[in-house]
């Protein structure tokens, strides 16, 4: 099966939502392969305007099958809210497939991200503060947790576990923080995981 890939190869912004919906209508599948919600584009349809973060755009397609592959970050709570918001205009995203193995940005991410940055004042990287790198990090470091973990909640909870462990000093300074309260992120993550079960599945092709 032929396909064809869209690659940004400057700094982002090089206009590569408007290429893959050009392409989106004469695709089978749509596959968003890598990187987090920091990425984005915007289409307009019917007069009506669509901005999308993680789902493929190929969505606003009848019948098109759309995979958000294992080297996409996710957060849970910004892809439910996609979901809904799509829902709301009407369109069907039962066509939309998520990795299993696709790793899970987690409120831990984003502290360190925004930490990190302020740690580094005049020389700090420039991120979006979202937790995309720190959540890599953890993924090089197999210490991610990946969709198919908002499915169980004892491996979920022993996961988070021992993914904050290492992170213990870091963290310290939001150690009351409620976002970092095992008990409250497992049950957030877990819900997470009931709504998006539909969808998740194995994508490897």
């Amino acid at each position: 099966m032929p396909g064809l890939v869209v690659v940004g190869a400057q700094w982002g912004d090089e206009g590569k939502g408007k290429v893959t919906d050009l392409l989106a209508e004469r695709a089978n599948v749509v596959v968003r392969y890598q990187g987090g919600y920091n990425a984005g584009h915007t289409i307009v349809r019917d007069d009506q305007i669509y901005k999308f973060h993680l789902i493929p755009l190929g969505i606003l397609y009848p019948g098109k099958l759309c995979l958000i592959g294992n080297g996409v970050v996710v957060d849970p709570k910004v892809i439910t809210d996609e979901i809904a918001a799509l829902h709301a205009r009407g369109v069907d995203t039962s066509g939309l497939k998520i990795s299993a193995n696709a790793h899970l940005i987690m409120p831990y991410h984003v502290l360190l991200d925004q930490a990190g940055e302020a740690r580094l004042g005049k020389l700090r990287i420039g991120t979006t503060k979202r937790g995309i790198g720190p959540c890599y990090a953890d993924k090089a470091a197999r210490l991610g947790i990946r969709v198919q973990d908002l499915l169980d909640p004892s491996i979920l909870r022993k996961k988070i576990m021992a993914a904050m462990e290492p992170k213990r000093h870091v963290l310290r300074p939001h150690a009351k923080d409620p976002m970092l309260d095992l008990h409250t992120m497992t049950e957030e993550y877990v819900t997470f995981g009931h709504r998006l079960e539909p969808h998740i599945t194995d994508t490897a092709m």
